[in-house]
């Protein structure tokens, strides 16, 4: 069984999406970030950086802790052998993809959010260069995704890590996505599978 400690972001969603594709139990420990639960000892013992998601596998023994949302994927893409390939060409592939979200798109995006919707003041030169590289990492995107189904050669954690933030950013920023029909085709694709259906809908914070 797997406690999932998690908060309803784009971050946890990666990670609820996997758990449903791979069909592992586990249970919902949600961490309200708004209350400061993030900061509780005892979940810091889980997760030093004091941030969601993060889990513990208690079907290695004392409990495997893992925190950060691309490391958890891979965790349980190699622990299940699902959702990664096994030969190196093609697993590089999977992790150029998770890396260009985790560093690229997740940062990019999370800056766009919050200088263009958050911010208090909004600072003109900052939005621009932010707005310019988002663009470029959505031409890249759709240039590749226009020629083939998926981010690498089969659906993999690439796709899960990348499709909650881009979901929740057609929603919130839809002008970043205006033109770009392989990046909406392939987000129609990877939105129509039952699991990430479901991992979209967990955790649930309001029950």
């Amino acid at each position: 069984m797997i406690d999932y400690y998690a908060y309803a972001t784009p971050n946890n969603r990666k990670v609820s999406i996997a758990l449903e594709e791979l069909e592992l139990p586990y249970t919902v420990k949600v961490v309200d970030i708004t209350k400061g639960d993030q900061l509780k000892p005892e979940y810091l013992a889980i997760n030093p950086n004091n941030k969601t998601p993060a889990i513990v596998d208690h079907d290695v023994p004392g409990g495997l802790k893992v925190f950060e949302s691309g490391a958890i994927l891979v965790y349980l893409a190699e622990k299940t052998g699902r959702l990664m390939p096994s030969d190196a060409v093609r697993k590089a592939e999977v992790m150029e993809w998770l890396m260009f979200q985790m560093s690229g798109v997740g940062v990019t995006f999370g800056q766009l959010n919050y200088f263009t919707r958050v911010a208090s003041q909004k600072v003109p030169v900052v939005i621009e260069r932010i707005q310019t590289e988002a663009d470029r990492q959505m031409r890249v995107m759709d240039k590749h995704l226009s020629s083939r189904d998926y981010l690498a050669s089969t659906y993999s954690i690439a796709d899960i890590a990348m499709y909650p933030w881009l979901a929740y950013f057609r929603q919130n920023i839809p002008e970043v996505f205006t033109g770009r029909p392989g990046v909406i085709q392939w987000m129609e694709r990877v939105g129509a599978r039952p699991a990430v259906q479901r991992g979209m809908m967990v955790p649930d914070v309001q029950r």
